[in-house]
């Protein structure tokens, strides 16, 4: 009978954790913010590319939409923008203790798109042994959390 009432409670204590992601999953605004300002980013940037605002300020932007490593164009530019936005996320969620959720893909998908971002002026050579380095803690800490709860 007493293993009855602890299955019932271990039950009980999985639904609950279980509808208190769900919460967290759908008032999740800040997930939300993130991807409007990502798609607005990227609007903004190809809406200046086909109105030659780059070259109007005197930027050397290619406006070609074709991605290339050796120059610094629109491609690049969407990802550097889109890999502050996602550090800015991480920023706010370990400020924010309402917000707090794990972050690390948040940073590692920052980190990676700021380099893609900045192309040929960047050394992936590294940036690799460090995504590496970094994914590796975010599976130690994420695992090592779980066994906790």
């Amino acid at each position: 009978m007493s293993e009855d009432r602890d299955f019932e409670e271990k039950d009980e204590k999985v639904v609950e954790v279980e509808t208190h992601h769900k919460k967290v999953e759908e008032n999740d605004v800040l997930s939300t913010v993130v991807w409007a300002f990502i798609l607005i980013w990227a609007g903004l940037v190809f809406l200046a590319s086909n109105l030659n605002w780059f070259s109007h300020m005197g930027l050397a932007i290619n406006n070609s939409w074709v991605w290339n490593f050796s120059h610094f164009g629109v491609w690049n530019l969407i990802a550097l923008g889109t890999g502050v936005i996602l550090l800015v996320e991480a920023a706010v969620r370990l400020l924010v203790p309402e917000l707090r959720r794990n972050v690390g893909g948040a940073l590692i998908g920052g980190i990676v798109l700021i380099g893609v971002g900045l192309g040929e002026w960047f050394s992936w050579s590294y940036l690799w042994p460090l995504i590496l380095i970094a994914v590796g803690i975010n599976v130690l800490i994420t695992g090592l959390g779980r066994k906790r709860e």
